[in-house]
């Protein structure tokens, strides 16, 4: 192949990645969004924003927790200004706890459905909107069809949409550019005082487009995501020793 088409053929990867949301950060800055380890799985270590993230919830704890995910990478994506749409069908999500991860409630919009055919709706809509930071809707389903209707319209106003949902029996094929799963993990004490730590969760991600697969364990702490080293089972680290 001559040097003129591995050109061309390079460029076109690159600007297929900026089209799916795998933008590079500004000069200098090598993360977007803080979550280290994580990052690194997917294209070109970039976290994808202007598409669309499936997070997977199997009960009420891990919806929970997805919920604390997100409004900690929320906390991040809003820091330059604008607001985000907040769409829920549990009716569950408690405004002033978001002040915990960083994220003012009165820069967030919140709007409760009880069918996610309406949720669909108005994510969608929304997510037209490029004048918001990012658009969260809780689901119990979604199939190809619809997911790629959220694709199509981030495409076009770069915004970032967050898909909770909150049945993970039926996981089809999605045009989402990640499925993760966010489970709740015990916090460790701080400095050995007594009390709840900060919050604690196992990050997996299923599914990456172009990217890779992994597991983690990530903490939420003095107002950024931090990783914690898994730590090894007593019997290897006696052999490590």
């Amino acid at each position: 192949m001559s040097g003129t088409k591995k050109d061309i053929i390079s460029q076109l990867q690159k600007d297929i990645l900026q089209w799916e949301g795998y933008r590079p950060p500004p000069a200098g800055q090598r993360e977007l969004v803080g979550l280290g380890p994580v990052e690194a799985a997917f294209p070109n270590g970039v976290f994808p924003l202007g598409t669309v993230h499936e997070l997977v919830c199997a009960n009420t704890e891990q919806a929970a927790a997805c919920g604390g995910f997100v409004s900690g990478v929320l906390s991040i994506l809003m820091q330059n200004g604008g607001a985000c749409l907040w769409i829920s069908l549990s009716g569950n999500l408690f405004p002033g706890a978001l002040k915990a991860f960083g994220m003012e409630p009165d820069r967030v919009i919140f709007v409760n459905l009880t069918r996610d055919k309406e949720v669909l709706w108005v994510m969608e809509e929304a997510l037209k909107c490029a004048g918001l930071a990012a658009v969260i809707g809780e689901m119990r389903e979604i199939d190809f069809k619809q997911s790629r209707r959220l694709q199509l319209a981030v495409e076009q106003s770069r915004v970032t949409g967050f898909v909770l949902r909150n049945r993970s029996d039926k996981m089809g094929s999605t045009a989402c550019a990640a499925r993760w799963k966010i489970k709740p993990l015990p916090s460790e004490p701080v400095d050995g005082l007594p009390g709840l730590g900060f919050p604690r969760w196992q990050v997996e991600l299923l599914r990456v487009r172009n990217g890779q697969p992994g597991n983690w364990i990530m903490e939420w702490s003095e107002g950024k995501f931090r990783p914690v080293e898994k730590e090894l089972p007593e019997q290897q680290k006696q052999m490590a020793g």
